[in-house]
C-alpha cells in the first residue's frame, strides 16, 4: 500500500468496513490507483500506475470487482457522506438525475439494448447506440477552483433493455421509475435534509 497523506488516508479507511482484511488490501490498491491513472481506469491501468505491471495474481486484482462480496450500495451510502460533508454540510441538497449509455457489445451482456445517442443526434439527424444504459444520481456542488458546479456521482444503476427484460420474464421498468428509486434511497439516506432532484426534459 502507498503511503498516503493523513487526509487522505481517513477517507479511503472510511470504505474498509465493506470488505473482509484480504479483499481490502487490493480494494485499496484498486482505489488509489483509480484516482491517479489518467484516461480509462481498467484494472491494468491501475495495477501499471502502482509500478506493479507485472503482477502475478491479476486475477485476485479483478476478482474485487467481479466476485468479492461487498454491498456497492454500502459503498454508495458512505460517498454520498463524505461528499456532503465535504461540498453541501448546510442547506439544501441539490441532486443532478441523468442516464448514459455505455456502448458495449458481445453476446454475454445481456442487458443490452439499441437507444438513442444523445451525443451524437440532434433534431433532424437520428444515431443508434447499442450498450448498457445506466442511471446515475449525482450531487451538484460548486467547486471552488473550477469556478463552477460539478456533478459527482455516488448512486448508479443498471437500467435493462425492454427485450432483456421480455426475455428474462421481468417487468421493464421506465427511467423515471429507477430515477425515482435512486431519490427515494438518497432521501433514506440523509433523513435530516431538504433534497431538491433535477434533470433534464427526458425525466
Amino acid at each position: 500500500m502507498l503511503p498516503l497523506p493523513a487526509r487522505f488516508a481517513g477517507i479511503i479507511l472510511a470504505f474498509a468496513p465493506l470488505f473482509v482484511h484480504r479483499s481490502w488490501r487490493h480494494a485499496q490498491n484498486l482505489l488509489v490507483g483509480a484516482i491517479l491513472t489518467p484516461g480509462q481506469r481498467t484494472v491494468t491501468s491501475v495495477l501499471r500506475i502502482l509500478g506493479r505491471a507485472q503482477e502475478r495474481r491479476f486475477v485476485n486484482v479483478h476478482r474485487i470487482l467481479n466476485r468479492a462480496a461487498w454491498c456497492p450500495r454500502s459503498g454508495s451510502r458512505i460517498l454520498l457522506c463524505l461528499l456532503v460533508d465535504a461540498f453541501a454540510p448546510r442547506g439544501p441538497v441539490i441532486l443532478g438525475l441523468d442516464d448514459t449509455i455505455e456502448r458495449r457489445r458481445g453476446k454475454r451482456i445481456a442487458a443490452k439494448g439499441i437507444y438513442r445517442d444523445p451525443v451524437r443526434s440532434s433534431d433532424s439527424h437520428f444515431v443508434k447506440a447499442s450498450g448498457l444504459r445506466w442511471m446515475s444520481l449525482m450531487v451538484l456542488a460548486p467547486i471552488p477552483w473550477a469556478g463552477r458546479v460539478w456533478a459527482l456521482p455516488f448512486l448508479t444503476a443498471l437500467v435493462p433493455s425492454e427485450r432483456a427484460c421480455r426475455e428474462r420474464g421481468r417487468r421493464h421498468k421506465p427511467l423515471l421509475d429507477v430515477g425515482r428509486q435512486l431519490a427515494l434511497q438518497a432521501r433514506r439516506w440523509l433523513p435530516g435534509r431538504d433534497l431538491i432532484v433535477v434533470g433534464d426534459s427526458g425525466f
